[in-house]
């Protein structure tokens, strides 16, 4: 019984008031109704007809006022000033109890206009009028009904006005948490893409270097079958950093490792590299390059020649992966390639991919030196490229 109260104070306190919080200030019309008994007023019918009608268009506005396609509605309006209408004939001709609805009506016009210059422009007039009226059915001696409609005005105004502010924060924080969650995906996707697809190519590589070696050269054979192991707990250990979002490449590790992968497929590697050492974050984002450029030239590229080249100066440092192989594929638009564009493009970089001007294909990427920071996973999407996938 308990769990089930809080559960639904909770629910409750995230839907915030409604009209029927305001349905209690009715009883401030307890004095005009207790004047229409005793006798003295003057037309009792008439006045019990205005009093219902006034209700009536009161709690009529107050629960359009929490319904936000209703609250600035035209028949909210009219009915607004319906009320307003009611409230003074009343006030003017039964005086003293009935001036107990401007307070109410102070309510209503808070609860549909909440903030802003137009409640400025309401609310000031409203008031100078019930002070008019006020003084003059029942003297200095009724000030207290002037402060209190304007209290009413301005305090339910701002509160529910904060109210709303409060519940459009939660919506956002819900949405920014959904959006993490997004980007969280993204990068585990992402990662896991780059890492599985470059090592799974080498140990198909390997593997079928060690079946052809096997009949001939055995110990050739279980070298490479030793580089698959040491290959598969390397990928172990790079998915454990991926999946807690710390891992960062080493350009020089994807280098070494670039250059086994595309020896052991038959692929002459060349690796230059010149200029100044990179920062860390230019490391990692080049390193990915490297990994998806082999992984390319591996899997597809039937290349017998692959040059991988680095070039970092005061400005710029550009890693450009070039293979003699088939060139690239029109009509493919590879997802790995297009994740990298994402990573160097949020880190102010560029890629560009294209066929070699002597046939094959060749990859390039840019990033402004010592400027690079690590790309976020949630990354705009950029156009796709004519990538090998």
């Amino acid at each position: 019984m308990r769990t089930w109260w809080r559960k639904r104070c909770a629910a409750r306190e995230e839907r915030g008031p409604s009209g029927i919080s305001l349905l209690p200030w009715l009883l401030l019309g307890v004095g005009a109704l207790a004047h229409l008994t005793s006798g003295e007023a003057a037309r009792p019918w008439l006045g019990l007809l205005g009093l219902v009608t006034f209700n009536s268009l009161y709690i009529a506005i107050v629960f359009r006022a929490f319904a936000p396609s209703l609250r600035d509605s035209r028949t909210t309006r009219v009915l607004l000033g319906a009320a307003v209408l009611v409230s003074f004939a009343l006030a003017i001709g039964y005086g003293r109890e009935w001036l107990l609805l401007f307070p109410l009506l102070g309510l209503a016009l808070g609860a549909v206009v909440r903030g802003g210059r137009q409640l400025r422009r309401t609310a000031v007039p409203l008031v100078a009028a019930v002070g008019a009226v006020t003084v003059w059915r029942d003297g200095w001696d009724s000030l207290g009904i002037v402060y209190g409609t304007f209290i009413s005005v301005m305090v339910t105004a701002a509160i529910l006005a904060l109210n709303e502010t409060v519940r459009e924060l939660r919506e956002t924080r819900e949405e920014l948490a959904r959006a993490a969650v997004e980007q969280e995906r993204l990068r585990f996707s992402r990662d896991l893409h780059d890492l599985l697809g470059h090592t799974l190519s080498v140990i198909v590589v390997k593997s079928e270097a060690a079946r052809r070696l096997a009949p001939r050269d055995l110990d050739a054979a279980l070298g490479q079958i030793t580089d698959i192991e040491s290959v598969g707990r390397q990928a172990l250990t790079e998915i454990r950093e991926a999946v807690t979002g710390y891992r960062e490449g080493s350009l020089g590790t994807e280098l070494d490792r670039a250059r086994d992968a595309l020896a052991s497929a038959g692929v002459e590697p060349v690796v230059r590299r010149s200029g100044p050492p990179l920062e860390p974050a230019e490391e990692a984002l080049l390193g990915w390059v490297v990994r998806e450029a082999a992984t390319n030239v591996v899997r597809h590229a039937r290349a017998t020649r692959c040059e991988i080249a680095v070039e970092s100066g005061p400005e710029r440092v550009r890693l450009t992966v070039t293979d003699n192989g088939r060139g690239p594929s029109p009509a493919a638009s590879g997802s790995g390639l297009r994740g990298l564009s994402e990573r160097l493009a949020a880190a102010g970089g560029t890629l560009a991919a294209a066929a070699a001007p002597d046939g094959g294909f060749r990859l390039a990427a840019e990033l402004p030196a010592g400027r690079t920071v690590l790309a976020p996973s949630g990354a705009q999407e950029p156009p796709a490229l004519g990538f090998r996938s």
